[in-house]
């Protein structure tokens, strides 16, 4: 799989919603509200809002009272996954909503 660039990243991310397949019932919801500002609520009901910011091999985001780390988004045909830093798919997005379709950091 490839990783996208930062341009791209940035096309995709900023001012979407990712619906993303972690394994649960549901999907993780992740709105990148700005360049700078991210929510996320998981399938269990934890939400997080925190910092993130893009970096050369991808991004970094901070969640506030939550873990913080890297990650790329890497593609083939048909997919994209949320790699971790360690280099493990943790998910794969099952759609892109541009907007704040789930209405977060509300939920």
């Amino acid at each position: 799989m490839d990783v996208l660039s930062q341009a791209t990243l940035a096309v995709i991310m900023v001012g979407a919603t990712h619906y993303v397949d972690i394994g649960a019932p549901q999907d993780a919801v992740i709105y990148y509200e700005s360049a700078t500002q991210a929510h996320m609520i998981l399938p269990d009901g934890a939400s997080f809002s925190g910092d993130w910011r893009f970096t050369d091999a991808g991004y970094h985001v901070a969640w506030q009272d939550g873990p913080a780390g890297d990650w790329t988004l890497n593609y083939a045909p048909g997919r994209i996954g949320y790699v971790n830093g360690e280099g493990e798919e943790l998910g794969t997005i099952t759609r892109i909503v541009f907007g704040n379709s789930e209405n977060l950091p509300g939920s």
